[in-house]
């Protein structure tokens, strides 16, 4: 993507989707249109199309529920999948935080007006954003 002439950019981190989407109303409410949400995982994310209720016996995949794989492909991707079930985050071993980037996983990424930059950061810093 590139920005327009006046436009500017703002790259902000959060620990949670709630934490992000809220940041995003907020944004939106001022005005600022031009807002997305993105996981960054070190797997890549591919969000699941598939219900995943493992208490109601309906999860996918075991790494469908913690690393967003379920959409993988059960016939050509065995390899990756069994690999992907081998990391420490989807057997439960893992200390607290293994595997997000700093624990701040969620990026809001806004695209605004230089004249609005300082009003979208005060609210991405009121919402708990990481810059």
């Amino acid at each position: 993507m590139q920005l327009s002439p006046g436009e500017r950019s703002i790259l902000a981190y959060f620990p949670s989707t709630p934490a992000a989407q809220e940041a995003a109303q907020a944004l939106k409410g001022a005005g600022i249109t031009e807002v997305q949400i993105d996981r960054v995982s070190r797997f890549g994310v591919s969000y699941n199309s598939e219900y995943n209720n493992p208490i109601a016996g309906q999860a996918e995949t075991q790494t469908g529920l913690v690393l967003f794989s379920a959409d993988t492909d059960h016939f050509n991707d065995n390899d990756a999948r069994v690999l992907l079930g081998a990391d420490p985050s989807v057997e439960g071993y893992a200390p607290p935080g293994y595997g997000v980037p700093g624990g701040k996983s969620f990026l809001v990424t806004v695209v605004t007006s230089a004249e609005k930059v300082d009003e979208a950061s005060a609210i991405l810093k009121d919402k708990g954003a990481y810059f």
